[in-house]
């Protein structure tokens, strides 16, 4: 009963929007505020928008004012966090980790949550792969090419599907312009070098204005890395004393080196757009390819061969947008995104024989209507659809041929009664998956809902934000029919057909506070779930692997971030500021105990010294030990990064080009991420000297 006034409610408030929306004519628009005005953005080649502004939504919203956590990477930090996956680019951020399931397949890691419930989007459709699908499988969303990379938490995150129960990471790029520039020719490109895996990565990117209205987009990359420089052994201590103790001396001995973890990695892209004073529309090609290697989880038994895998991966992809005013009196702007891609890999040994090969189509498009501005009410609504074509065949096909198509409606208004804000958002949708091999065929229709208000403590200068949510998420193919061995992931891993919707009740409360010399951002959040699915490292072996069951019960995760920065002190042209962050997640299955993998406690500050051509700075990082794991994990030993950066921009008039010198890992420290599988075989970059650069002409 609940359910379906729930669905009656959504479509009551879909239905009057459209009605009115139908007969607005592009002929007719009129100038209207869009995203980028409302943003404060610049008129140049690639304008700037502040990091106050969250760009991730159908209309641009105040950062300041957001009721749930937030972070933009953009400009020179972007630069200099990037590596060669989006995992490891972001993990600086409050609330982020990575798999790390070695330097070439790193997915990012939102609150505790990985996989199925952290959407990772190019431009606000997802990235076509088979990332989720297992940690080894590497996320193809080029970081070296982003503009912006925005990181969503909470609620919000499920207008772009049921599966972003855990959080969204939007990489922002220009393949398709947005603006035309005002040279003959707009050309930005950069680089860097690293020594920890003599690794040299560059990204170059042109924009020619061929008319006052058409643009025309190319860019391209190119990233080779040697085996990873390490800070101390490749297995953990309790291995290595495991090792020694069944006589597999050599796997023991292994330091210094991460063997199997090079990398080969290049793309290529080109675009068109038109660009009006009433709307554009553009489209996108690319293709994109990559061989790594994944580290090996060594067998501790020397009568046991560990296996060695390489993999060969390839997507070619197109991607479209269009967004125009209308005119309308209550829809001013209607937004469309359109991408399909179709991709590949091959799972080979070190002598090229191919075992596994996975093939992926994958097909999403988007519609948003955004509402004119009424009074201190603006919103958006619109639909989405995704379309999934997977098969695997080879000796260690996991997983069967399967279909999987979803169909959703979402909601978003904001309205201001004078300084209090308030937010609804809701979102229907309905996920079909089959497989034609054993006649499975199972429909899910996950519903999720929040509501949330913003009001000032005292001034406009601090504001409390809480939400409210309800959020459900459909069981994915893998979740329900995985049944077979994995090498990527030594792993054997198995499924549930009977799994149903998993569903979660959560709160979170944020607090921004601002002053002309300090800034400040925290919260807190906690979700109670229901049928939460997770995987059970049973103990059994099969096929010489360890079994991993999927299995739903109920769950409880809770945490807080903050994070902040202050100036300390003025002196000529130099200013001192310092910031801080912490983070952290407990998460519980109850009646089981801990949930696997979750970061632990992080602590982490910094100092820097600028001026308006030098940018200096410390940072030392805090991991506690992680201690609080699963049945059959292993624990983690607590760390301290320190790394330390210079920045230098040559000429003040022209800040988007700058160089960077930096140093991570300076006390070459073994460290290992508690939420990785292979945090026992495969520890992060030793000392790391890292020169890179980014120029526009």
């Amino acid at each position: 009963m609940l359910r379906t006034k729930f669905t009656l409610l959504l479509g009551a408030a879909l239905l009057p929007a459209m009605l009115l929306a139908a007969p607005a004519r592009a002929a007719d628009a009129a100038p209207t505020q869009t995203a980028e005005a409302d943003a404060g953005v610049h008129d140049d080649a690639h304008p700037q928008v502040s990091d106050d502004i969250i760009v991730t939504a159908p209309f641009a919203r105040d950062r300041f004012g957001a009721m749930t956590g937030v972070s933009v990477l953009d400009g020179t930090v972007l630069t200099r966090e990037v590596r060669g996956t989006i995992g490891e680019s972001l993990t600086s951020q409050p609330g982020v980790s990575a798999t790390s399931f070695g330097p070439n397949a790193s997915r990012p890691v939102l609150r505790g949550f990985q996989g199925e419930r952290v959407r990772v989007l190019t431009d606000g459709i997802g990235s076509f792969d088979v990332s989720n699908t297992s940690v080894d499988h590497a996320v193809v969303i080029n970081p070296l090419l982003a503009e912006r990379i925005e990181v969503l938490h909470g609620p919000t995150s499920l207008l772009y599907g049921s599966s972003a129960i855990g959080g969204v990471v939007n990489v922002i790029d220009t393949r398709i312009p947005r603006h035309v520039p005002d040279e003959p020719v707009h050309i930005e490109a950069l680089g860097s070098y690293g020594t920890a895996a003599n690794e040299f990565n560059g990204a170059a990117s042109v924009d020619v204005p061929l008319t006052p209205e058409i643009v025309a987009h190319v860019d391209g990359s190119y990233l080779n890395s040697s085996d990873l420089d390490i800070g101390g052994y490749v297995l953990s201590e309790p291995m290595r004393q495991t090792a020694i103790a069944n006589g597999a001396f050599d796997q023991a001995a292994l330091k210094d080196v991460l063997p199997n973890s090079s990398a080969k990695t290049w793309n290529v892209a080109g675009g068109l757009a038109y660009i009006g004073e009433g709307g554009s529309a553009g489209i996108a090609l690319s293709h994109y390819n990559s061989n790594y290697g994944v580290p090996i989880r060594y067998s501790l038994d020397p009568a046991v061969e560990s296996e060695a895998v390489r993999i060969q991966m390839q997507q070619t992809r197109l991607d479209a947008r269009a967004e125009f005013e209308t005119g309308g009196s209550f829809v001013e702007q209607v937004k469309f995104r359109y991408g399909y891609a179709n991709y590949s890999h091959f799972e080979q040994d070190l002598q090229g024989n191919i075992g596994t090969t996975f093939y992926d189509k994958a097909m999403e498009g988007r519609v948003e209507l955004v509402q004119a501005v009424r009074g201190g009410w603006k919103g958006a609504f619109g639909g989405q659809f995704i379309t999934r074509d997977f098969d695997a065949i080879g000796a260690e096909a996991f997983l069967p041929r399967n279909s999987t198509t979803q169909v959703g409606a979402f909601v978003l208004q904001e309205i201001k009664f004078g300084a209090i804000k308030t937010e609804f958002a809701a979102r229907i949708e309905n996920s079909h998956v089959t497989t034609a091999m054993t006649g499975f065929n199972r429909d899910f229709t996950p519903l999720s809902a929040s509501v949330g208000a913003s009001v000032p403590l005292g001034s406009e200068d601090w504001r409390v934000g809480l939400d409210l949510s309800h959020t459900e998420r459909a069981p994915s193919a893998e979740e329900l029919l995985a049944n077979g061995p994995h090498g990527g992931t030594a792993a054997y891993e198995i499924g549930n057909p009977d799994f149903v919707i998993e569903s979660s009740n959560g709160a979170e409360m944020v607090l921004h506070g601002k002053g002309d010399k300090y800034n400040i951002e925290a919260s807190a959040f906690y979700d109670s779930f229901s049928n939460y699915i997770y995987e059970n490292q049973t103990g059994a072996i099969i096929d010489n692997l360890p079994v991993f069951q999927a299995v739903q019960a109920n769950a409880v995760y809770w945490g807080f971030e903050v994070q902040g920065n202050a100036t300390l002190t003025q002196f000529g042209s130099w200013t001192l500021t310092a910031n801080a962050l912490a983070d952290y997640v407990n998460a519980e299955i109850k009646s089981v105990g801990p949930a696997p993998r979750i970061p632990p406690l992080r602590l982490r500050g910094g100092l820097t010294i600028a001026n308006d051509s030098w940018v200096g700075e410390v940072t030392a990082e805090y991991g506690a030990a992680q201690n609080r794991v699963a049945y059959n994990e292993t624990t983690t030993p607590d760390y301290v990064l320190l790394n330390a950066n210079l920045t230098w921009t040559p000429w003040t008039d022209k800040p988007g080009t700058y160089f960077i010198f930096a140093i991570d890992n300076i006390l070459n420290q073994d460290i290992r991420r508690a939420a990785s599988f292979l945090k026992d075989y495969a520890p992060l970059p030793g000392r790391d000297f890292r020169l890179s650069f980014r120029v526009a002409i």
